[in-house]
């Protein structure tokens, strides 16, 4: 898209945000004429296509709407082997060729290993914890099976899932089939050792992320409770993790574990694992130590002017607007999502920090239905495998806005870290350990409640 066709864009859909916020009839929204739909605040945007997870946050000044466009472009850029007098340095062993590749329409992907469009990893470690107290790499693979290679070199192995039915009954005497993932991992191009700990892992979405980034520590603080002081069943934990940019331990915010710290240090580990692309951050090849590292004196691959700017990007990409706040099934469903637990860990409500370089961002009232924290979901869902504070059984609250536009934004909508669910009652059904309480509550409605529930997570 053209940039001065998108700064239009940009500029009429945060013309439609100003007049959906100041022309709002008196007393049709709660809480004394606040506008539900806003879940990002004035960071949010009116969009119901396939591309309302990738507009700017309104108000960008030219000169970010500039680096925000640069970053957009390298998003979306295929790189290619080295070596190559433009965007080179993809592999030797990767991933996928782009970051939209993984994270389509800049949301989630699908649940493929080694295909065009696959969105999916497997990460990989030793049981025990490394000098930062993170998970330790696998002699030879590293922390990710790197399943595609450029010409010349071959993939780190191959992985593949099949599935198989498993047959959920409510009360009621109404049934869901869930599809039960089998991982496989094989021709290795050296043996795996025995102990390896496996975790697949699917693209999560991009947007939002500066808001979450600037969520004060002490908030996400204030909602954990470790020991079940309120013996409600939730425990909530912060993960804290090593920084490689700070070289400091801080609060985890992102990843489907909580592992990472900031956005450069996401997006610059993204390059190197994901595509092979060295830069300042991680300047030395994923390959490296193995018989197949390209050998040539050309890292770091990635300016840091680009890998700033795809940095930009994704931490001034807005959120989309929520739909139907009105329609009384919603409402009735959002009433449930609180009564029946769900709102214990999927906190509708956090608050930014102020930032003066951003005011569409700074102290903003935000409702990412998060609260950042690490949770036991059970054995269903366990990976066995520690992220640094994260158990093998521990996930970070996945945040909800935007959930009801995947299907549009994605083709066919996939949940979980996995992708395992395909459908968002599939992804509840799912749940367990600290989450079994609100999954039994949820089984225990009529079915016209649980519609309730759904068309409310739809307009999210």
């Amino acid at each position: 898209m053209s940039m001065s066709r998108k700064l239009w864009i940009v500029g009429l859909l945060g013309l439609i945000t100003t007049l959906g916020i100041w022309c709002t009839k008196p007393g049709l929204f709660p809480e004394d004429g606040y506008d539900p739909r806003l879940s990002g605040g004035m960071a949010t945007v009116f969009d119901l296509s396939s591309q309302s997870f990738s507009h700017p946050i309104p108000g960008l000044s030219a000169w970010d709407s500039h680096v925000h466009e640069k970053g957009d472009q390298i998003f979306e850029q295929n790189f290619v082997a080295a070596p190559a007098p433009l965007f080179s340095g993809l592999g030797p062993i990767f991933n996928n060729v782009s970051c939209i590749s993984c994270h389509h329409n800049d949301g989630k992907g699908t649940p493929s290993f080694g295909a065009v469009n696959s969105s999916m990893l497997m990460r990989v470690s030793l049981p025990g914890e490394d000098e930062h107290g993170g998970p330790v790499p696998v002699p030879g693979f590293g922390l990710q099976i790197q399943d595609r290679s450029v010409l010349g070199y071959v993939p780190e192995a191959r992985v593949s899932v099949s599935y198989h039915d498993s047959l959920v009954s409510y009360p009621d005497g109404n049934t869901v089939v869930l599809q039960v993932p089998v991982y496989t991992v094989s021709n290795p191009y050296i043996p795996l050792p025995s102990s390896t700990l496996f975790s697949p892992r699917m693209a999560p979405p991009v947007f939002g992320v500066g808001l979450l980034l600037r969520v004060p520590e002490s908030e996400i603080l204030s909602h954990a409770d470790p020991d079940d002081a309120d013996h409600d069943g939730v425990k909530g934990h912060p993960n804290y993790v090593y920084d490689p940019v700070s070289g400091a331990q801080v609060i985890g915010r992102f990843g489907l574990k909580a592992n990472v710290g900031n956005l450069l240090t996401q997006v610059a580990s993204a390059f190197q694992q994901d595509m092979g692309v060295t830069n300042s951050v991680f300047p030395q090849e994923s390959a490296a130590g193995q018989p197949q590292v390209d050998g040539l004196h050309d890292d770091p691959e990635l300016p840091d002017s680009l890998l700033n700017a795809v940095k930009f990007y994704v931490e001034t990409l807005a959120v989309p607007a929520r739909r139907n706040v009105t329609d009384p099934q919603v409402k009735a469903g959002e009433q449930l999502f609180s009564q029946i637990g769900c709102a214990s860990c999927h906190l509708p409500t956090l608050h930014t920090a102020v930032d003066v370089n951003f005011p569409a961002l700074s102290n903003q009232r935000i409702h990412p239905y998060t609260d950042l924290l690490l949770h036991d979901m059970g054995p269903a869902l366990a990976d066995g495998r520690p992220d640094y504070q994260a158990s093998g059984s521990e996930w970070r609250t996945a945040p909800l806005w935007g959930i009801g536009l995947f299907p549009k934004t994605n083709g066919t909508a996939y949940y979980l870290h996995d992708g395992r669910a395909r459908s968002i009652e599939e992804a509840i059904l799912w749940h367990g350990g600290e989450a079994s309480k609100a999954k039994q509550n949820f089984m225990q409605l009529t079915a016209s409640q649980r519609q309730a529930v759904l068309a409310f997570l739809q307009s999210l």
